[in-house]
């Protein structure tokens, strides 16, 4: 019985730490891929920020930073270290969101009576009334 205790608590710290070690193994894997994109960024190159903003690579001759034309003319210049990830193609990155029944939900459904435009929406809440009964004019 006194064997079975002994073998028991170096066992539990070996379970502790073999999950701490995994994770540590995946986060500088993932350190490295991410040195690796910024490292490998080109002219004409989309990329997204760590702050969201979406540009395309315009001048990535510098070691530490990359300018990125952010609209028409407008050209600023970032760290490479906050360039989060590769646009791989023009569009939106966004999946369209869909119900569960497979149908988009950004579209009206075919046959249905929403107002497909916001003035529409506007035009028949002026036309309903307020709340409290009254009607803008």
């Amino acid at each position: 019985m006194e064997s079975l205790g002994g073998l028991l608590f170096p066992l539990l710290i070996l379970l502790l730490f073999i999950p701490i070690f995994l994770s540590g193994r995946k986060q500088r894997r993932q350190a490295q891929q991410m040195q690796q994109l910024q490292r490998s960024l080109e002219v004409g190159d989309v990329v997204t920020t760590t702050s969201g903003l979406r540009g395309t690579v315009v001048d990535s001759s510098y070691e530490d930073t990359v300018d990125l034309e952010i609209a028409d003319g407008v050209v600023t210049t970032w760290l490479r270290a906050a360039v989060r990830d590769k646009v791989v193609d023009g569009g939106s990155d966004v999946a369209p969101a869909v119900g569960s029944d497979g149908a988009s939900l950004d579209t009206p459904a075919a046959g249905s009576t929403a107002p497909a435009a916001p003035a529409a929406r506007a035009e028949a809440a002026d036309q309903a009334g307020d709340a409290n009964g009254t009607h803008r004019p």
